[in-house]
């Protein structure tokens, strides 16, 4: 019988250097959506690793080395799993930062744990158990996004699959959910849900404005409406946020409309920050 119940108390998980949970600081898990060049993850990185100077937020460098789920048969998806996983340890090794990525397949599980001190779940692929499974027996770290489709009740059984298969703890992800066609809407709801059972919770701010298909033959989405979403998270009380972030978004081969533009990125966050503070101080 599962031990999983409503309320449980939640359980930190150690990535990296850092544990996310309770009394922890924000984990902040952000980076351009796909690999392009080893520059321009530096510069990037660079840029998130300043962050990483304040006793209020852990930094995770986050890049997909594979974009699987693409809308068009002719849209770029990177630069595949044996150049992205070293573009990734390059960009460990330039500034210290623990990084994560998408895995797709079980096959993949292996490899991109020897690099990653955390391995990502997209939402597409929540329910599939064999690579749920095979992850999760790498011993490393999951984020795993909340299906588009999918109750926040049943990420419960996502929980389950983890915890009976590996040691390294599990993080659900938010990131909307399916509101007719081409339009994701967010439930707040579900963060309170989610972290009712015994896990950390993420929120994904850039792709809950996503509108899946909205460009015709590419995603698009708002990205003015990132910041609003992501303080209502924060002030939720969720303890992780993941964003996309690029020097000139509209050059990004995916989810341009909604990242956030590099130089922008960190007065966002000083806010966030600065709201998590105040709900923390009011809570006490």
């Amino acid at each position: 019988m599962s031990n999983l119940s409503p309320n449980n108390p939640v359980a930190s998980v150690s990535v990296g250097p850092y544990q996310c949970g309770p009394g922890q600081p924000l984990l902040l898990i952000a980076g351009p959506c796909v690999l392009q060049t080893k520059e321009l993850a530096f510069s990037i990185a660079d840029e998130l690793a300043a962050l990483q100077q304040r006793a209020d937020v852990n930094v995770v460098f986050k890049a997909s080395f594979d974009k699987a789920n693409r809308t068009s048969v002719n849209a770029k998806r990177g630069p595949g799993i044996d150049e992205g996983l070293r573009m990734l340890e390059q960009v460990h090794q330039h500034c210290g930062l623990p990084v994560t990525t998408d895995v797709h397949l079980p096959d993949q599980v292996d490899a991109v744990a020897e690099v990653c001190a955390l391995l990502q779940i997209p939402a597409f692929l929540a329910r599939q158990t064999d690579l749920v499974v095979a992850a999760a027996k790498t011993g490393r770290p999951l984020n795993v996004k909340k299906g588009q489709f999918m109750a926040p009740e049943d990420m419960r059984y996502v929980v389950e699959k983890v915890h009976a298969s590996g040691d390294g703890g599990v993080m659900l992800c938010e990131r909307g959910t399916f509101f007719g066609y081409g339009r994701l809407v967010n439930d707040m709801q579900s963060l309170p849900i989610m972290r009712s059972l015994g896990v950390p919770v993420v929120f994904d701010a850039t792709h809950s404005v996503q509108r899946p298909g909205g460009l015709g033959g590419a995603t698009g989405g708002n990205r003015e409406m990132v910041e609003p979403l992501a303080r209502a998270a924060v002030a939720i009380g969720i303890d992780a946020v993941f964003f996309e972030t690029h020097p000139d978004p509209e050059t990004s081969p995916s989810d341009g409309p909604n990242m956030i533009p590099l130089d922008a990125f960190g007065p966002m966050m000083d806010r966030l920050l600065r709201l998590r503070a105040a709900c923390a101080e009011i809570s006490a």
